[in-house]
């Protein structure tokens, strides 16, 4: 029985390669204008602009995790 299943599953990958890809005809360029380039570069300026303070805050919190139990103990008794 685990030899069938092996060899079934060979001859599946086995066939699965062989079989041509049927996703994409590569053979058409890209042949948006200049204006769609422009437009999908503002929007991923966009993008990255709004990631900036997000990881700014993801860096606070981690360094505020990481910081030592000592620092905070004294904080919460006062004096510090």
């Amino acid at each position: 029985m685990k030899n069938l299943r092996l060899g079934t599953m060979g001859m599946t990958m086995l066939l699965a390669g062989a079989v041509p890809a049927w996703a994409v005809d590569t053979s058409k360029t890209y042949s948006s204008g200049l204006l769609v380039g422009i437009f999908l570069a503002f929007c991923a300026l966009i993008v990255i602009i709004q990631l900036m303070p997000t990881i700014m805050l993801l860096v606070g919190f981690v360094k505020g995790l990481l910081r030592s139990p000592a620092k905070q103990t004294s904080r919460q008794n006062g004096r510090g």
